[in-house]
């Protein structure tokens, strides 16, 4: 359904053909033509069979034709539509809407207002003709002000505008533009593209909001319907996971939309093997280019993704971490990153990711316990706190900038307003913490155990692991419980889960059951099982930035990086199933 150079009164040899073929039926066929729209003449609606008969058409029927002569109509093959509406005994638009509109694109406003009169009977809402004259004489004012021609743009504001009473404040600034010293100034001050087709066209846009479709069809509403279908089909497809398009030119609409799983991060790709004991945690960077693992083993890895292959290289190791590392959180900007230990760590480590030499390394006290940390979206300050009750706001330097006490706090997240940071505790809740005003509110309650969370971009959802319930999605500001995900195997093990894809669509979690789940955000049955872990997957992370890429951590001392299936012949792709269990049914 592409215009593929078909302009404004072109007409193809095909189309020649059947006006050739129609040997002057158009212009004798007792319908009016006017801007290659024809006026019904045949109340019954019906058209011709291969027996002789008539066929009377439906109403779905009659709209078909008429979404078809409108698009037709706009790609300017208006023979076409005049045969279309001759055999169909439909007709597009009520006569007086096409004359309304022929009015309109001829600048003959007198004649336009006129129309409204014979339209006022037609309109659900009368009071929408106050409205429709407010548009048409406000481009009416702004072309004469473009002309030059000053007297006759205030005798419109004056004596035609401003006695409606309606929207005054419209009125004044457009008294305004009678100070533009020329036409660029007020097209520039007014926002508007001038006279000419384009304005008039915007403004029939406009116009046709207010009318029935039986009297003028919405515009371009054959190209709404297909555009809504196709984005309807993408969101019921369990793995589309890259950015909605859209342009209709860029899909097919002779085929219904299907993501494959074989697109999607199901297959193993990778096992990093580089750690020699329990991998706690794993997390990619802002930009994806790099991606952070923590072990048992007191080792940072820190690893680089090609941006071709997608394969992962060991870039640099950091050590020393006494008690292993179970946390990790990189800065806004990817230049540092921060290690926790687990809960009997006093210690926190804040590395410089690119020089790979320690910046600074935090000990408050050695009762504290600081196992959880999150960045401030300002990269220069980050909180960090444990299960001993303590809660501080630090520098990059290690210095102490505010505290809060008495707050035993499992996991952290900063939220982008840069004041309020949220804090589960041990009384199975998420509260808002401010440090500016100091005042604290409940946001979640839990009747488990929150062993972790984390929350989306836009600051909205947060994503929690539930002792012995699983993963949970909040809405975060209505404080509501929006969905409950199946199937992961949680107890009391901190396990991290994550939102991923495109547009944040996906949720995955590891789980006890040796698995990594994948859920689609909407939907409470996971899509996918990935296999290949021996024990425990205490984390996952995807890719923000490679929305094909995700990896975990498992207590079987491996990371496994996901991707797509790799290129092979389809019967051979067809024996990579069994690490990724298709969860459709």
């Amino acid at each position: 359904m592409q215009a593929n150079g078909a302009g404004q009164g072109q007409e193809s040899s095909e189309l020649s053909c059947l006006n050739s073929a129609q040997n002057g039926e158009s212009s004798s066929a007792g319908g009016t033509h006017s801007n290659g729209l024809l006026s019904n003449t045949d109340n019954g609606n019906s058209v011709g069979t291969s027996n002789g008969s008539k066929k009377r058409l439906t109403q779905g029927e009659e709209d078909v034709i008429r979404l078809i002569g409108q698009h037709l109509h706009g790609l300017g093959l208006n023979q076409t539509v005049d045969l279309l509406m001759q055999e169909s005994g439909c007709r597009l638009e009520h006569p007086s809407a096409t004359k309304f509109r022929n009015h309109v694109m001829e600048g003959e406003w007198d004649k336009a207002e006129n129309d409204l009169n014979e339209l006022r009977a037609l309109m659900h809402s009368p009071n929408a003709i106050v409205r429709m004259k407010f548009l048409l004489l406000q481009q009416k004012y702004l072309e004469y002000l473009e002309d030059g021609k000053v007297l006759e743009a205030l005798q419109v504001l004056r004596g035609e505008l401003t006695p409606l009473k309606y929207n005054t404040d419209r009125i004044h600034v457009l008294s305004g533009y009678l100070m533009c010293s020329h036409a660029e100034d007020l097209r520039a001050k007014a926002e508007w593209e001038g006279k000419g087709t384009a304005s008039r066209c915007r403004l029939l846009d406009k116009l046709q909001t207010y009318l029935p479709p039986s009297v003028m069809l919405p515009p371009r509403r054959l190209q709404t319907l297909l555009r809504q279908a196709v984005e309807l089909q993408r969101d019921r497809c369990l793995y589309h996971n890259t950015k909605l398009d859209n342009n209709l030119d860029s899909v097919s609409l002779l085929l219904d939309h299907v993501c494959s799983r074989k697109q999607f991060p199901c297959y193993t790709q990778q096992i990093l093997t580089e750690h020699c004991n329990e991998v706690w945690f794993c997390k990619f960077s802002n930009d994806g280019t790099k991606l952070a693992t923590g072990s048992k083993d007191t080792t940072v890895i820190i690893w680089q993704v090609d941006p071709e292959s997608h394969q992962l290289k060991l870039l640099r190791t950091l050590e020393g971490h006494a008690y292993g590392v179970s946390y990790l959180a990189w800065s806004p900007d990817d230049t540092y990153l921060i290690a926790c230990g687990p809960d009997d760590c006093s210690e926190l480590w804040l590395w410089n990711v690119q020089t790979g030499e320690l910046r600074t390394k935090i000990s408050q006290s050695h009762e504290d316990s600081l196992t959880s940390v999150a960045w401030n979206p300002d990269g220069k300050r980050f909180v960090t706190g444990g299960q001993r009750g303590q809660f501080y706001q630090c520098d990059l330097d290690g210095n102490l900038l505010d505290s809060w006490e008495g707050v035993r706090v499992q996991c952290l997240w900063c939220l982008g307003d840069g004041r309020t940071v949220l804090a589960s505790d041990t009384h199975q809740r998420i509260r808002g913490y401010n440090f500016e005003d100091l005042t604290d509110r409940n946001i979640v309650q839990e009747d488990h155990p929150i062993m972790s969370f984390t929350v989306s971009k836009n600051g909205r959802l947060a994503l929690l692991n539930v002792a012995t319930q699983g993963v949970h999605l909040w809405d975060l500001q209505d404080r509501v419980l929006v969905r409950k995900y199946q199937g992961v195997t949680q107890g009391f093990y901190t396990i991290h889960s994550c939102f991923g894809g495109h547009n944040e669509d996906f949720i995955a979690s590891g789980s006890e059951d040796h698995k990594v789940y994948i859920w689609h955000r909407r939907g409470e049955l996971p899509i996918a099982e990935l296999t290949g872990h021996t024990r425990t997957v205490n984390c996952v992370s995807w890719n923000p930035a490679i929305t094909g890429l995700m990896a975990s951590a498992s207590d079987d001392g491996t990371v496994r990086v996901w991707g797509p299936a790799p290129f092979l012949e389809s019967q051979e792709t067809d024996g990579l199933n069994e690490n990724c269990s298709n969860m459709d049914s």
